[in-house]
């Protein structure tokens, strides 16, 4: 990364942690314990479990401009807060690969940081005009590549399953009308193609265009599957009594973790209750403190609008060794 990458970096102060003093209170930071940060970001829940215990921190992000950022911040607390650059769902390998097999808390952040949001040359927001990437890691597809290149359906499917887009096939529709007269290079050009789908008006709370840039950065960065496999590594890694903890901001998020921890729980139950009983299955390797998430309180949402949709999630580890074990031994 060059100087001017470098001092173009958004500092992490002016960063607000969502639920920060609920995911303390979730994960509970020990002295002497190791934890991961699995979406480092700008930093926020890193350096408050280093405030919180004297403990070492692993920094797991793929972006470029994050990991720099985890570097700098490193500098405060040496041999404590160790960067590693990578996607979160790769987190078993990562530490590996520093020799740590086992650790006592897990935290992730789900979905694109207020940094990447707020810097317009990173494509993921229409707020202003920007090259239609949306690459988390800077490298391989960018959104630009798939509205350019997917045929309709595929686009369609895209904006509805990962977007819950009611209007895809209308826009998918015209996304392809559109590139055939000229390339869709930049963010409010998808931007006004949307609102001429669906046009904005005064009493719209959210922008129209909103969903299908979710989509299009989830298919592009992977993040469902990401999460499916970050989850399944923190049953792992994680020691007993260590602790999981998962903010999301959308359903498609909440409704995994939601259904991962009642399954790893034994909470999922029947899918009827006129069915007979599911066969009992592996023991729990998860217990539930909170079985309905939280939500931020009145005073964060007043101070952090964007907290509005953040739900977190949390477990503990028991002594039962992970599923996929279990269906093996």
């Amino acid at each position: 990364m060059n100087s001017r990458s470098q001092q173009a970096l958004p500092s992490s102060a002016t960063h607000i942690p969502v639920m920060l003093g609920e995911v303390l209170h979730a994960l509970q930071p020990q002295d002497g314990g190791i934890y991961v940060d699995g979406t480092f970001g700008a930093g926020g829940y890193t350096r408050a479990i280093l405030e919180a215990a004297d403990c070492t921190v692993y920094a797991v992000d793929r972006d470029p401009e994050a990991y720099a950022r985890a570097q700098a911040m490193a500098k405060d607390f040496p041999q404590q807060l160790i960067p590693l650059q990578g996607c979160f769902g790769s987190v078993t390998e990562l530490l590996a690969g520093v020799d740590v097999e086992r650790i006592h808390g897990i935290v992730l952040d789900i979905g694109v940081s207020s940094i990447q949001l707020s810097t317009p040359a990173r494509g993921f927001s229409f707020q202003h005009d920007g090259p239609l990437d949306m690459r988390m890691s800077k490298v391989g597809q960018s959104a630009a590549d798939v509205v350019n290149t997917a045929d309709e359906k595929d686009l369609a499917d895209i904006l509805f399953n990962y977007g819950e887009e009611r209007a895809s096939r209308l826009i998918a529709k015209k996304i392809v009308m559109a590139r055939k007269i000229a390339p869709i290079e930049t963010t409010l050009q998808l931007a006004e193609i949307v609102h001429s789908v669906l046009p904005m008006h005064g009493g719209l709370k959210t922008d129209t265009a909103t969903k299908t840039f979710q989509a299009l950065r989830i298919y592009v960065n992977d993040e469902l599957g990401e999460l499916e496999k970050a989850l399944q590594a923190a049953e792992h890694l994680l020691l007993p009594e260590g602790r999981l903890v998962v903010v999301t901001f959308h359903s498609l998020e909440d409704w995994r973790v939601k259904n991962f921890l009642k399954e790893r729980s034994g909470r999922l139950g029947n899918a009827s209750r006129h069915l007979p009983a599911a066969p009992s299955g592996p023991a729990a390797t998860f217990v539930l403190e909170e079985n309905n998430g939280l939500k931020a309180s009145d005073a964060e949402l007043a101070a952090n609008p964007r907290a509005r949709s953040a739900r977190l999630r949390y477990g503990l580890r028991t002594t039962a060794p992970e599923w996929r074990e279990a269906r093996h031994a």
